[in-house]
């Protein structure tokens, strides 16, 4: 039996994770995140999955995606004192995630410590998402 390898972390504590695709490589990003921010990554997955069961994920870059036949709609990252959710056609959402992205048509969403998630309005977002086009990585 082989003892695995304890993920390491960037500056920003977002975990080093091996590129992967499907359900397992997402957990293991979700397992590798630091305090709060893992109980926080597991809300957000098991929201993306209630809202849309037969979501894609994978894991490209140290990020873990979501996405459909089409392509991806959602991402998150770990930083320092936050996690950012990724909304691949945020601007076309409603309402518009708060933070501005430099890539067109991207919108971003930061949950700090001290706040909850909401899983109503995630779970909008994603709805909406899914009847988006889908984005090629």
């Amino acid at each position: 039996m082989t003892d695995k390898k304890k993920p390491t972390h960037s500056s920003s504590t977002n975990p080093y994770i091996p590129k992967g695709d499907g359900d397992e490589a997402v957990q293991a990003y979700i397992s590798a995140m630091l305090g709060w921010k893992g109980t926080l990554g597991k809300e957000i997955d098991a929201t993306v999955e209630k809202v849309f069961p037969e979501v894609r994920k994978q894991v490209r870059w140290n990020t873990p995606f979501y996405g459909k036949e089409d392509g991806w709609f959602l991402a998150m990252y770990c930083y320092k004192n936050y996690v950012q959710i990724t909304f691949v056609t945020g601007s076309s959402l409603d309402p518009v995630p708060p933070k501005a992205s430099k890539v067109e048509g991207t919108r971003y969403l930061d949950i700090h410590e001290d706040e909850a998630l909401d899983k109503e309005q995630l779970a909008s977002w994603v709805l909406q998402s899914l009847k988006l086009p889908g984005q090629k990585l």
